[in-house]
């Protein structure tokens, strides 16, 4: 078991802990409140299957939003600001987004009630694309691309066009986040652990890194659906060795015995060979 491995493991335990209370913390009243917003569609309800139109949106307005809405973690950071966004747009289904229970999201943070599995900002993206009609195709490659993207990334931005379009600043930064870093994965237990080590602080200390990481998934994700909207190949990074795995292990053919496999995760994550 190599380093990575166990550091991991041995940090699961504390973020669990940690970031539990920190998502019990974050469900309040007021984020939860199902109060009717001023020109929702009163005789609205969002049924299984139904799809409401997306309109391009300005990324930095969603990211801002999303940055202000930390009270409620991750997942209601990147889901709020979407649907708030959408609802003040110029799509015709404008008051069909009205209508929809935003507080609903909070449950994400900390990777799903402080579990430290999938990341919250990632869960709030699919449940955001779930209910959007089809856009040109392109609505599931949105989301494999924004997993990829959070996967190999350097996050969350720390140039001074991003700090300060969210309404931060760089003292901020250099005292509360330190340093952006990589999650190689999808969970929200992997990218905290990688964050600890690269900036010296603790999960406890997320406090100013976690919203801003929320704030740069929404702006990414609004990008990629501007994109898509606009009729262009959305296309995702994966690592390079993904491939020769997938050639004995898929999802409807394997070879010499290998077990069937569906995934769009990193492999190399946590299968550093067969005997791992």
């Amino acid at each position: 078991m190599d380093k990575m491995t166990i550091n991991r493991r041995q940090a699961l335990g504390h973020i669990i802990g940690i970031t539990s209370v920190a998502a019990g913390a974050a469900i309040a009243p007021s984020a939860l409140a199902a109060t009717p917003i001023e020109g929702a569609a009163t005789d609205f309800i969002l049924g299984k299957g139904e799809k409401l139109k997306y309109v391009k949106l300005d990324p930095m307005a969603v990211a801002k939003l999303a940055y202000e809405s930390k009270s409620g973690g991750c997942m209601y950071q990147v889901f709020h600001a979407m649907i708030s966004k959408l609802s003040e747009s110029t799509s015709v289904d404008a008051a069909k987004f009205k209508t929809i229970p935003t507080g609903l999201a909070v449950y994400g943070g900390g990777g799903i009630a402080g579990q430290g599995t999938v990341c919250g900002n990632l869960n709030g993206a699919g449940m955001l694309v779930n209910i959007l009609d089809d856009i040109n195709g392109q609505n599931g490659a949105v989301v494999a691309a924004l997993f990829r993207f959070y996967e190999i990334t350097e996050l969350p931005y720390m140039d001074d066009a991003f700090v300060t379009g969210i309404g931060s600043t760089q003292d901020v930064t250099a005292t509360s986040v330190v340093s952006a870093s990589i999650a190689n994965s999808s969970l929200c237990h992997s990218s905290l652990t990688n964050w600890s080590e690269a900036s010296g602080k603790t999960v406890a200390q997320k406090g100013e890194r976690c919203p801003r990481l929320a704030a740069a998934i929404a702006m990414k994700l609004v990008e990629l659906l501007n994109d898509a909207y606009d009729g262009k190949a959305i296309e995702g990074t994966k690592h390079e060795d993904n491939g020769s795995c997938t050639t004995c292990h898929g999802k409807a053919e394997t070879m010499m015995g290998a077990p069937s496999v569906m995934t769009g995760m990193e492999c190399q994550t946590c299968h550093t060979g067969h005997f791992n």
